[in-house]
């Protein structure tokens, strides 16, 4: 099997949860060529623009929401949402920088990272009921283009952050190119301007903006960037697409 191939397959396999089999020489080969994720990205959304409008046609857009809530994280899995979880959790502990990256590394949950994930999770799900008011046949497009927009915002904070200790994190830091950069932006604003023109553009450029604030507070908290970083990156960059096309969907 070819690395391009090799890294595509264990892509899926590190961000997702479908079982395509994954090995560190394959994770290795992924770090290669991580402008891939924003391609995995598009593909997951594909899968749950499907899942939403065949739930469309059977259900109260209420119940479509959580169904298609409950798909992305059976679909990805609950890495980033951990991620999310603890950078909120190091964000709201009180001290030196050592000590909240202390506390965002503790495996327990606390109080803070609970009420981030209430936030990201409420928000997906107004934000899909707001779409679906406007009009169903959107809400495949918006996942797709949310989806594709979350994983470039990993990249994004991957190319202009730095390691706090080593992991999946610093790997994912230490490998990405300013070509991966361009070569994911380049992607997903084509994907985001194709299924829904110059709005999708400008939902993905939220969801880049909402990538760099997360940049910059663990820059300012941390020092510095972790997987777990990364992971609240993915998280705050899908929210903030869909929020964007669910606050501003009327102008389709």
């Amino acid at each position: 099997m070819s690395d391009f191939l090799s890294a595509l397959r264990n892509g899926f396999g590190f961000l997702t949860t479908i079982p395509v089999g994954i090995t560190m020489e394959g994770i290795g080969k992924l770090m290669k060529h991580i402008y891939l994720f924003p391609v995995i990205g598009a593909v997951i959304g594909a899968l749950l623009g499907a899942i939403g409008i065949v739930s469309s046609v059977m259900f109260h857009p209420f119940l479509t929401s959580l169904i298609v809530v409950i798909s992305i994280y059976y679909l990805t899995g609950i890495n980033h949402i951990d991620g999310l979880a603890d950078f909120g959790d190091g964000i709201v502990s009180h001290g030196t920088r050592e000590e909240k990256i202390k506390a965002m590394r503790d495996t327990a949950v606390g109080t803070g990272g609970l009420i981030f994930c209430i936030i990201a999770i409420l928000g997906i799900f107004a934000a899909l009921i707001s779409i679906q008011e406007t009009s169903v046949l959107l809400l495949p497009y918006a996942l797709i283009v949310a989806e594709t927009s979350a994983k470039q915002s990993m990249v994004t904070v991957a190319a202009f952050g730095r390691k706090l200790h080593e992991g999946f994190g610093a790997m994912t830091v230490e490998n990405t190119k300013s070509s991966d950069f361009i070569i994911g932006m380049v992607f997903t604003g084509a994907v985001s301007y194709f299924f829904l023109g110059v709005f999708g553009v400008e939902a993905f450029i939220a969801s880049q903006l909402a990538g760099l604030l997360v940049l910059h507070v663990a820059n300012r908290h941390f020092g510095g960037v972790s997987g777990d970083v990364v992971g609240a990156s993915n998280e705050s960059g899908r929210l903030a697409a869909l929020l964007y096309i669910g606050g501003f969907a009327w102008m389709v």
